[in-house]
């Protein structure tokens, strides 16, 4: 879709391995701070991070295809949109700068919940994230960054499910559980958005 998108003219970097991101325990608490690129070896540091999730009217999730650029996942399809706070923004700061910066819209964002996971990409490093997920709605036209994104679409919620029990290798390990706990609690209030 993002081909054909006249919005796809924003080419501003937005992400940086020297950025420093928020180390945070097992409660959230934060702890202290460190680069992102080094947060993303070995086995990951746990640093806070969120994920976004936007619909548009008929209830289709947005999906992003991360750039082929990214060192983690490249060329996977994911959530709308997703990152970290960094040192010394609030995350309702990072959530509403990462939209502008990813996608070019503004949207109403509803937190949903937290969780933490650990996933391991090849030998290129890991994600050790506290996950702050939110939802929201959008019917502007988005004007995608590709230094971030390599490609996006709109999909149905049940297009989505057959995609992910023929294909689940295409998309992101956070996405499939974010996705799965998204429709098992929070369907009613994704309708409401």
């Amino acid at each position: 879709m993002a081909s054909d998108s006249s919005a796809a003219t924003r080419d501003e970097v937005v992400s940086f391995d020297s950025e420093e991101l928020i180390l945070v325990n097992e409660n959230d608490d934060e702890v202290g701070h460190l680069d992102k690129s080094s947060c993303h070896d070995g086995d990951g540091v746990l640093h806070r991070a969120f994920s976004l999730f936007i619909f548009n009217a008929r209830g289709e999730l947005m999906l992003q295809q991360r750039s082929g650029e990214k060192r983690l996942w490249p060329l996977y399809w994911s959530n709308s949109c997703c990152s970290h706070p960094r040192r010394g923004e609030a995350m309702e700061q990072a959530i509403h700068r990462r939209l502008q910066q990813e996608l070019g819209v503004d949207a109403e964002l509803k937190y949903l919940y937290k969780f933490q996971y650990s996933a391991q990409y090849e030998d290129l490093g890991s994600e050790r994230e506290l996950c702050w997920v939110y939802a929201g709605r959008t019917d502007a036209q988005p004007g995608i960054n590709p230094n971030e994104i390599e490609d996006w679409r709109f999909v149905s919620a049940a297009a989505l499910e057959a995609e992910l029990k023929t294909s689940p290798e295409r998309f992101t390990p956070w996405f499939k559980m974010e996705w799965k706990r998204i429709t098992k609690e929070f369907a009613s209030v994704v309708e409401r958005l």
